[in-house]
């Protein structure tokens, strides 16, 4: 086969954080290539220093065609490369025509020659076997039809590299059927497809070559045929024991939380229930309705239906304050921007949850300092005083405070989204410490995470979720990686 693309030696650091380490990849005319990994595995920074949006580190090589380039974004288009993106790049009031052609327009004499630019639509259109018309307007169509557009505009302009990623995203069956024969046809004119999904199913049945990440390692490519799925998960998950946080376990107590039958925000009847004393923990795929869940939860958004019950209670929470009246706290996913207010200190910072449920309640400045500076002292937070600005702290002291202000309220039930984002190991050990203290404390602990060693050490019971919806729940010896992962993409039930 006719080799298109070679990458060699390519790593991309940013600050702090190695996300490709030395990374070789080809890619030939006519083959669909898979790149299969976790969430952080490396996938999204590969396609994007291959598409020009990011440049490597030195020391390495990326040949087109056999030719020494490096790639820009502009760079990458005029030699034909093109990514198609999970969400949609079409402008809803212009026809699909004009969305082809934005920017590329075909004139003559200053005149825009909208007819054969129709005509060539029509073309490519009629090749996929898509009944769209070529005047309709983009915002008239379902997402399935929109993909379309992007792949017809890859085949107007000739490309001869595709990169799909992760192009299944909320897709029907139907509109994924119809898309995976379209990604055999385009395969057919000689393009090489580089193909990026989580939906493993859809990996076995397009994929000629598949090349597994992890943890920004390559760590196999080899033909589709000659690797199996559960293969495919192993070497997708296989770590060393020591990225592994032991914590201490406590007898699990009384339901604090139940949810039935849960829906709204995107996500479909959820049912779960957590208990004093334990971690349960939900894990999933980027996009599978984790924290959709979570703000339903605490009231951020109305549910449509279903029931919550705390302590044996049902209660209606459509707000954040009714969830904090009812001992809820929610330490969420962007501390920065809906965890804390930057520009305030830590001590306006810890007492500001309070606040919101003190009824009657005179506010008295004087004890504001003092409150902070005892979680400042209690958490060990890494600050001079507690009139230091939130913003000037490391992200593992701002998660700190975060955890100060919730713990200013009489919060029983802590739902922890995303709790170790973007903090150093050392903070992690820290914040696993003062979650593991809450549960001494027979508090109930809900955690989101996509680091798949932290929600397996840390969790009792795994609830998985898919599509807005618990694929399943994996508890006692079946709480491994292999398990949630094979949950996440579509497996069977444990």
């Amino acid at each position: 086969m006719t080799e298109l693309l070679r990458l060699t030696h390519i790593s991309k650091t940013f600050p702090g954080v190695r996300a490709l380490d030395d990374i070789s990849f080809t890619l030939n005319a006519g083959e669909i290539h898979c790149i299969c990994g976790e969430n952080g595995a490396g996938k999204s920074t590969l396609i994007k220093i291959i598409s020009g949006a990011y440049q490597p580190d030195a020391g390495g090589e990326i040949l087109f065609e056999g030719n020494p380039v490096s790639l820009t974004p502009q760079g990458a288009m005029e030699l034909g490369i093109q990514t198609i993106y999970q969400e949609h790049t079409i402008f809803g009031p212009l026809s699909v025509t004009e969305n082809i052609f934005v920017g590329m327009e075909i004139t003559k004499t200053g005149f825009m020659r909208y007819a054969e630019m129709r005509k060539r639509t029509q073309e490519v259109l009629d090749y996929l076997d898509s009944a769209i018309d070529p005047d309709a307007l983009a915002e008239t169509l379902s997402s399935g039809e929109q993909k379309i557009i992007e792949f017809a505009k890859a085949l107007v302009f000739d490309r001869k590299v595709i990169i799909l990623d992760e192009p299944t995203a909320s897709f029907s069956i139907t509109e994924i059927e119809n898309l995976l024969g379209i990604v055999a046809k385009i395969k057919e004119r000689g393009i090489g497809i580089i193909y990026i999904s989580h939906h493993l199913d859809e990996v076995e049945r397009i994929a000629d070559r598949i090349t597994i990440l992890r943890d920004g390692k390559h760590i196999k490519t080899d033909d589709a045929s000659a690797i199996t799925n559960q293969e495919l998960i192993r070497l997708m998950v296989g770590r060393d024991a020591s990225a592994f946080y032991n914590r201490e376990h406590f007898p699990p107590g009384e339901i604090a939380l139940e949810a039935k039958g849960l829906t709204g925000n995107g996500v479909n009847d959820c049912s779960f229930y957590v208990r004093r004393g334990e971690v349960l923990g939900f894990a999933g795929m980027v996009g599978s309705g984790r924290s959709e869940l979570m703000t339903l939860l605490f009231g951020g958004v109305s549910k449509v239906s279903g029931t919550v019950n705390i302590f044996g209670e049902e209660v209606n929470i459509n707000n954040p304050r009714k969830a904090i009246r009812h001992k809820m706290c929610y330490i969420t996913e962007d501390r920065q921007h809906t965890g804390l207010f930057l520009i305030h200190t830590i001590a306006r910072n810890t007492i500001i949850a309070n606040l919101l449920i003190s009824q009657g309640a005179f506010y008295m400045p004087d004890k504001e300092e003092k409150i902070g500076q005892e979680y400042v002292e209690k958490l060990g937070t890494k600050a001079e005083n507690a009139d230091v600005l939130v913003g000037n702290l490391s992200g593992g002291n701002q998660q700190k405070v975060v955890l100060a202000k919730w713990f200013n309220t009489v919060g029983e039930i802590f739902i922890f989204d995303e709790p170790t984002r973007g903090i150093d190991v050392g903070a992690k050990q820290e914040i696993y410490q003062l979650m593991t203290n809450l549960l001494r404390e027979n508090k109930a602990i809900i955690m989101v995470s996509s680091d798949m060693p932290e929600v397996i050490s840390m969790s009792d019971r795994i609830m998985v979720m898919k599509d807005g919806r618990i694929a399943g729940e994996v508890s006692g010896d079946h709480v491994t990686e292999e398990n949630v992962l094979d949950l996440s993409i579509g497996g069977k039930k444990i």
